[in-house]
């Protein structure tokens, strides 16, 4: 049977102050009126019902996950105890939806895209359960890119899948590259962004996980034998405190031998960062802004105005984000050092109520 798996336990701190650690971005309403996460749980929704629609968080977003998504029964929210990045998490749930079900196909989705062309979309979803079920591969959806992105992973597109010219082995994985790296892999038009939308059955992830990373598949193999046992929650966070964490991108798909890649048509775009929100805020006089703000003599900046009118006067090439109680002056260039900045502030006591 078909199963979604959204994740939904990041922090979203790139897109800080806007997402804060009580309220991450799977939870901001920024495109529309609706979050993220209930964005996204409506573009599965055609493909997958309800009852087999999943949540894998953190105990931090249960309620506010109740609170977004009411039609999600209580035990489809798989809770980690801790987080240990998308390897784990995806085992987690690959352990627990092969016990409820052996054939269980798993279509996991990051909680924070923006997708357009939901028809164009449903269509790729399909085809990649297709794939996973005849191939028994690891199956990836890769988007064409439009611009030298270095905060994106990179897909090289191997042979064509027989059959299928939309299908691809991958030949190799890249993670981030710098610049030119990213320029030359536009040019040279075999590279896809790579989406983090994942399709596999569960148990062929569970067995790549046994070659690649056998200790995190030996506490999967302990947690799987206690599902709906009175101590499963137990075993989880006995386990959890042994499994070192890895992404699903370095500890199995860089890896594996059965990995395939669905070059995808559906406009794609992954709001991880103030680059990417700016996209979407309309460019008038050499800026884009959103809220109260006024610029006068300032080129090449983004503003997110709030509870106070944002003033900028001869700047150039800044994020001014006003978030209420924090109000955050960016360099352009510094937009992928967000994440080191708040690790730095969170060793100093005095910030903490504002993180």
């Amino acid at each position: 049977m078909l199963y979604a798996l959204i994740l939904a336990g990041g922090k979203g701190t790139r897109l800080y102050p806007l997402s804060r650690s009580n309220n991450p971005k799977q939870f901001l309403k920024v495109l529309n009126e609706d979050s993220f996460l209930t964005n996204t749980v409506k573009r599965i929704e055609p493909l997958v019902n309800k009852e087999n629609i999943f949540v894998v968080t953190n105990k931090e977003y249960i309620d506010k996950i109740h609170e977004e998504l009411p039609q999600i029964k209580k035990e489809n929210i798989f809770v980690e105890p801790s987080n240990k990045e998308t390897a784990t998490c995806i085992g987690l749930a690959a352990a627990k939806l092969s016990k409820m079900d052996q054939d269980a196909v798993m279509i996991v989705l990051p909680s924070d895209h923006y997708i357009e062309g939901e028809k164009i979309f449903t269509d790729t979803i399909k085809s990649g359960v297709e794939l996973a079920e005849k191939k028994r591969g690891l199956i990836t959806v890769g988007v064409n890119p439009t611009r030298p992105e270095t905060g994106y992973g990179y897909i090289e597109m191997g042979d064509p899948v027989t059959n299928n010219m939309d299908t691809y082995r991958v030949a190799r994985f890249t993670e981030k590259p710098n610049i030119e790296v990213a320029k030359d892999f536009i040019l040279k038009g075999t590279y896809l962004w790579n989406s983090g939308m994942f399709i596999w059955r569960a148990d062929v992830y569970l067995r790549e996980m046994q070659k690649y990373l056998p200790k995190m598949y030996t506490s999967m193999s302990e947690i799987y034998k206690h599902v709906g046992e009175a101590d499963e929650d137990e075993v989880i966070e006995r386990e959890y405190k042994v499994i070192d964490g890895i992404s699903v991108d370095f500890g199995i798909m860089q890896k594996t031998r059965k990995a395939y890649v669905i070059q995808s048509k559906f406009q794609w775009d992954d709001i991880g960062s103030f680059a990417a929100l700016a996209r979407f805020i309309e460019e008038s006089k050499g800026n884009r802004v959103l809220g109260a703000a006024y610029l006068e003599e300032s080129e090449n900046c983004t503003v997110f105005g709030k509870k106070n009118l944002v003033i900028g006067f001869g700047v150039k090439d800044l994020v001014i984000v006003d978030a209420g109680d924090v109000i955050l002056v960016m360099d352009k260039e510094k937009d992928q050092e967000l994440k080191h900045l708040l690790n730095e502030m969170k060793k100093e006591k005095e910030f903490e109520e504002f993180l």
